[in-house]
């Protein structure tokens, strides 16, 4: 899996970075989760969270671009429910299109935090209906709004990453770079 390989690169030479993420021990029941959630997970996100444990004590840790913080699954769970709780009036019928991929002013019970800011800033995989189900989009809290996708799955964001660490070049709109104290950091554009 590429989370495995972006790990072994940030030990190597974001160190810093690398030590504050967790591994997934022991690996999450996928089957619960769906069964929370109320939602069939993609197969590369049940994938992920088997590997990919979240942070040392909810550290911010930017592995993702431009600055998020990977979750596992109890981090996701966690954040989903926050969001439950914060658009509760809205939950049921919250102020989004019908397709994944599309247009959003609430949050929506069908987005799956994957990591965040700290200042509840997302990313989300979206699991409504359509050809797009499965996307990354970035939830803006201050917005209400997601924008349009900006990976078409969580293995196209993953491929994105790696590419951008190994081999230069950017990820989305921003740039790796590591500072002097081993911590990558993502430089917009």
């Amino acid at each position: 899996m590429l989370w495995t390989k972006i790990t072994l690169w940030l030990a190597e030479y974001a160190p810093t970075t690398a030590s504050e993420l967790k591994q997934a021990l022991p690996p999450p029941d996928m089957a619960a989760f769906e069964s929370e959630f109320e939602l069939t997970l993609p197969q590369q996100l049940k994938e992920w969270w088997t590997c990919c444990g979240g942070t040392e004590s909810g550290s911010l840790t930017d592995v993702l671009p431009p600055f998020y913080t990977p979750y596992g699954a109890s981090g996701a769970w966690r954040v989903w429910c926050e969001f439950r709780e914060t658009w509760a009036a809205k939950w049921h019928r919250p102020a989004c299109d019908y397709y994944a991929g599309s247009a959003g002013s609430s949050f929506h019970p069908a987005w799956i935090p994957i990591a965040g800011d700290g200042f509840a800033d997302e990313l989300v995989v979206d699991l409504r209906p359509g050809p797009l189900r499965g996307c990354v989009l970035e939830w803006e809290q201050e917005m209400s709004r997601v924008g349009p996708p900006l990976w078409a799955d969580l293995a196209s964001m993953l491929a994105d990453v790696h590419r951008a660490l190994t081999e230069g070049g950017s990820a989305g709109y921003s740039r790796p770079t590591v500072t002097e104290d081993g911590r990558l950091d993502w430089q917009i554009r």
